[in-house]
């Protein structure tokens, strides 16, 4: 099933950024440089250079431009963005990987961690944290039962989040291809409702219309997630047991 357009976008999306991260860098790194020495080292033309530093100044950054030998572009060194350059997803990937370890006892530094992502959702602007907190609405944290066999455990699809995020906030179908515990590979195009972390284990909690009912799918065991078009649909409620709680509920 070809991806959307929405995950196309922010997959683009997410290369530029990296590309920019790298200009800045390398700025940082060697002083001054030319657009074709910034080209190369971004693997990009000179056009989608010059509107990444374009995109750079727009966010803050001060970057001097010389012509002339020996000249070229110089990052002033006191220059910070002035804007948040994390998506959603970013920060949303942040927040869960600090209530991962929260929830499963071993988040020494939670007090500095948490001030740390206070700044950074601080700096969000208005529509990103309206979409944050749609997310961490959907986000709930538990202990796993010690009967539980991980010792399949394996990585998760890095392209699940960025999925994830056109999925749950325009409540679009997901579909994917899954692997059950004995193996057996099917193909599925669901509602999804929750994320549910229960360390070291993380499930997607959906509604199957295929099946009319919820159900639990291990992420580990999820591959080549997108989203369906022109589909929508109705946010359920979830019952959990007395030993899962939301996200803002959970201890700090």
């Amino acid at each position: 099933m070809p991806k959307n357009d929405t995950f196309n976008g922010q997959v683009m999306k997410m290369n530029a950024r990296h590309r920019q991260d790298n200009i800045v860098r390398h700025l940082r790194r060697n002083g001054t440089s030319t657009i074709a020495e910034l080209a190369r080292e971004a693997g990009a033309s000179r056009r989608t250079v010059l509107r990444d530093i374009s995109a750079l100044r727009d966010a803050g950054f001060v970057i001097h431009s010389e012509s002339g030998r020996g000249g070229g572009l110089q990052l002033d060194p006191q220059s910070v963005q002035t804007t948040a350059r994390l998506s959603v997803a970013e920060v949303f990937a942040l927040l869960i990987s600090v209530a991962s370890m929260r929830a499963a006892g071993n988040l020494p530094f939670s007090g500095l961690a948490d001030t740390g992502l206070a700044k950074i959702e601080k700096a969000l602007p208005a529509d990103k944290i309206r979409d944050l907190r749609q997310f961490l609405d959907c986000l709930y944290v538990g202990t796993l039962a010690p009967q539980v066999d991980i010792s399949d455990l394996g990585e998760i699809d890095p392209a699940l989040l960025p999925a994830f995020e056109a999925a749950f906030l325009e409540r679009r179908h997901l579909a994917f291809e899954y692997r059950d515990a004995k193996g057996v590979i099917t193909q599925r195009s669901i509602e999804p409702q929750a994320m549910l972390i229960l360390p070291p284990l993380w499930y997607l909690v959906a509604w199957d219309p295929a099946r009319d009912g919820f159900r639990h799918f291990r992420m580990d065991r999820i591959s080549g997630p997108n989203c369906v078009k022109d589909t929508h649909f109705r946010r359920r409620h979830v019952t959990f047991d007395d030993t899962v709680r939301p996200l803002h509920d959970a201890p700090r």
